[in-house]
């Protein structure tokens, strides 16, 4: 457990706040405002009465002024909640990389930001199917234990065990998405009944930028497989071609089924705590408080 980078991902998330969801869940009551017509306490306007209409919500004063019956609209109330699906394979701890610096580093980003709006927040992790991470509502001190060392990757652990998501709440994957799977059959199972899906590839700058060239010795994270391989310019632009076509496939899918994706480097993001694309797709903002 890298309590270091929890707290330095904390702090950059105690910078900003998530927007309130576009479909928010129905039927809740919670203690934020929502866009659609509910049962708070603030009014929002009259219309007029219809059968069936509830008695209690009749103006009678309106009535007494104009001879029409009208019920009182009021707003709804909701509790906005984050689900956080996080990749705890062997690859998320990249030998050599920041990459497992910048996964604990974005739990507790995600975890910080949740916060900061008042919404509540838990985690899946993907050893032994989905797992809910016990305590992951309170502060990452408090959480339980996990590591970077799953054999099992996200698609697989969906398979195996599917998270208990909270319908229309706002779902969050964070994973290098390198992993062999259909990236339509994942993207769908873990859109579902979400009211914003958002997927957070983390790469390395290694994942991203394969050395110019020399020889390397590849070692398989989750089986421990090596190969001998020599990089030069050919086999190096191979690479880029073929992860361009991974990337692309994932971007399909996720608009096919209106999520949202971005890919951040590591290594920057330890540096400059920001996830610029969620802040210009407003997904996030800076925080009033910052």
């Amino acid at each position: 457990m890298d309590y270091e980078n929890l707290m330095l991902g904390y702090q950059f998330g105690s910078q900003v706040t998530f927007s309130e969801p576009q479909r928010t869940p129905l039927g809740t009551t919670g203690n934020l405002l929502g866009r659609t017509i509910g049962s708070s306490l603030e009014f929002m306007e009259h219309r007029d009465y219809a059968v069936g209409d509830d008695l209690r919500r009749i103006d009678w004063n309106s009535y007494a002024r104009n001879d029409r019956l009208a019920v009182k609209l009021f707003r709804e109330e909701v509790n906005p909640h984050i689900d956080l699906l996080l990749d705890v394979s062997k690859s998320m701890s990249l030998n050599k990389t920041k990459k497992s610096a910048a996964t604990f580093a974005l739990a507790g980003f995600f975890a910080s930001a949740a916060a900061e709006s008042k919404f509540s927040f838990r985690i899946f992790v993907t050893d032994n199917g989905c797992r809910t991470l016990e305590r992951s509502h309170l502060s990452p001190f408090e959480w339980d234990k996990f590591e970077l060392e799953s054999l099992t990757s996200p698609a697989d652990a969906i398979q195996q065990m599917p998270p208990n998501w909270r319908p229309h709440g706002i779902r969050i994957v964070v994973s290098d998405l390198l992993f062999p799977a259909d990236p339509i059959n994942f993207v769908s199972q873990v859109v579902g009944d979400s009211a914003v899906t958002i997927f957070v590839q983390l790469l390395a700058e290694s994942d991203a930028e394969p050395p110019q060239h020399g020889n390397l010795r590849l070692v398989d994270s989750e089986t421990a497989e090596q190969l001998e391989l020599y990089i030069d310019s050919i086999s190096r632009e191979r690479y880029k071609r073929n992860l361009a076509r991974h990337l692309e496939n994932y971007n399909l899918a996720t608009r096919k089924f209106g999520a949202l994706m971005t890919t951040i480097i590591a290594e920057n993001f330890l540096q400059n705590g920001r996830i610029d694309n969620l802040m210009q797709m407003e997904i996030i903002k800076h925080s009033k408080n910052a």
